[in-house]
């Protein structure tokens, strides 16, 4: 049974190494036999929250606005790939989100946090997980976190030494439970309706 599980990245700034950890989950993903693609906020340019896309009139709201609500509307489940600033979401990722609310409703989302150094981004990951919760979606627990992803990613997205081996196993796991997830949220969505 096939699952479309996009993968979300919210970095702007201009030498972005988080893009790897986003093009080593579209990759991984699909090898497992997945539908995924790629949702890069900065290409995606979606401006300052000012009207979220349920307040458009059906039909009116802007291009790449709608195509971003059908991929979500389509989705089995979501990937998100998260950088650290000050110990929280990137502002880009965090500000595509909140442009939708019923769109993210009764599936799973997998959180895949990275930085630079030590700490992995996963300061960042523990303030989006609660975010996740709150915008209806089912956080799952096996999360990824890769510490120096300039060591441990090389630019084509390869995973490289050690590292690029805990890398490959977590997200194993990840992509896992993912799955369990997304099947068993799309069996409840049919087979009963939701709350709201």
């Amino acid at each position: 049974m096939s699952l479309f599980l996009p993968v979300f990245y919210g970095s702007y700034r201009r030498d972005r190494l988080g893009i790897r950890l986003a093009d080593y989950a579209v990759a991984g993903l699909r090898e497992r036999g997945f539908e995924s693609e790629l949702i890069d906020a900065k290409a995606v340019g979606l401006p300052m929250l000012d009207r979220m896309y349920k307040e458009y009139p059906k039909g009116e709201a802007p291009a790449n606005m709608e195509q971003v609500a059908d991929i979500l509307c389509r989705a089995d489940g979501f990937v998100f790939v998260e950088g650290e600033y000050n110990w929280n979401i990137q502002p880009g990722l965090k500000n595509l989100m909140d442009h939708y609310l019923e769109e993210w409703f009764w599936r799973p989302a997998a959180v895949m946090s990275y930085s630079a150094g030590r700490m992995a981004g996963v300061r960042a990951a523990t303030s989006l997980i609660p975010t996740l919760s709150e915008m209806g979606m089912i956080p799952i627990n096996a999360t990824v976190s890769v510490a120096q992803i300039g060591q441990t990613l090389t630019p084509d997205a390869q995973p490289q030494g050690s590292a690029g081996d805990a890398l490959a196993k977590g997200f194993a796991t990840c992509v896992d439970t993912l799955q369990w997830w997304a099947l068993a949220a799309r069996e409840g969505r049919a087979a009963r309706k939701t709350p709201f």
